[in-house]
């Protein structure tokens, strides 16, 4: 099954963090937050400014993105965590250094 977002909606798979601090110690499932990071799987046509024209959103597929911790709505995909939001829920894209 394919999920297309709708305007400005962006299809997001959570990137897991590291399981073990710089110090070693490794970090329990129980222990760990919900990553605020994610790959951008895909994304709306783009949100209607008032003219009525189609503005496109910033975020393209393929895009690493950080976002709010509690941001969007959780949805299961052929057995993927994945999770809808609003561009506007996204804080920053990440680039190559």
């Amino acid at each position: 099954m394919t999920i297309k977002p709708l305007y400005d909606r962006v299809l997001i798979e959570r990137v897991e963090e590291e399981e073990k601090t710089a110090g070693g110690i490794i970090i329990p499932d129980s222990a760990k937050e919900k990553p605020t990071k994610g790959k951008v799987i895909a994304v709306g046509n783009g949100v209607r400014a008032d003219s009525g024209e189609i503005v496109p959103l910033a975020v393209k597929a393929g895009d690493t993105v950080l976002f709010a911790k509690w941001g969007g709505q959780e949805v299961k995909v052929d057995g993927k965590d994945l999770i809808i939001m609003k561009e506007s829920d996204i804080i920053a894209v990440e680039e190559a250094a």
